[in-house]
């Protein structure tokens, strides 16, 4: 089995004690940029840095080539965020579930495209999230199914992209779908709650973002 892919993006990491959890001894860590300074703060060296290197010091990247961090330069003129650029190396490496940390921020700008980066069709077979403390954000591409762990009364929310999602069933939760269909925009699949400690979610087409939270 492939090991788990951590791409440290260069967000805000609101929750670093709930991060260096998440982390085990086997997972390859990818920092995107200045996503390498949460891995500093955390006492981590990432095995690749990747990016233009224009939001870390040049101190910390010769701190971290010297504790045996692959850099992988970009120029600075180029058409892809760094964490882009990390998501298709981490899959040209063959990664097939992959967590990203620090995917969120001030700029909605970039907090917003780190949010739709999963939805490209090329990760379609990969499972990619984004945690930030209790909450994680994951993707459902149809015709797919998706079973989730949690606690009763944890909060689940199902929001359709693109063209919208069609066939939805799920289980284990409080307002169950049997077939149902949600459109881009639609609260209707907002605050949902896990009614036991498993839920799953069934899609036979479409896109769905998948948000749980847990209180």
């Amino acid at each position: 089995m492939l090991p788990r892919t951590i791409i440290f993006a260069n967000g805000s990491l609101a929750h670093p004690n709930a991060a260096r959890a998440l982390i085990g001894p086997g997972d390859r860590l990818i920092a995107a940029d200045g996503g390498a300074a949460h891995c500093l703060a955390l006492g981590l060296t990432p095995h690749l840095v990747i990016g233009d290197f224009d939001s870390i010091a040049p101190a910390d990247l010769d701190a971290l080539q010297r504790a045996g961090a692959h850099l992988m330069r970009h120029p600075a003129r180029k058409d892809q965020t760094d964490l882009e650029l990390a998501l298709e190396t981490a899959v040209g490496e063959g990664a097939t579930d992959v967590t990203i940390l620090g995917g969120l921020g001030g700029r909605w700008d970039q907090t917003l495209a780190n949010l739709l980066l999963p939805t490209l069709p090329w990760l379609a077979q990969a499972r990619v999230e984004i945690a930030d403390g209790r909450q994680t954000i994951r993707y459902l591409h149809g015709p797919g199914q998706m079973a989730l762990s949690g606690h009763p009364g944890d909060t689940l929310s199902l929001i359709a992209l693109g063209a919208g999602a069609q066939g939805i069933t799920t289980s284990g939760l409080e307002y169950p779908l049997t077939g149902g269909s949600l459109q881009p925009g639609s609260t209707l699949g907002i605050s949902n709650t896990f009614a036991g400690p498993q839920a799953t979610i069934t899609l036979e087409s479409g896109l769905l973002i998948i948000l749980s939270f847990e209180f």
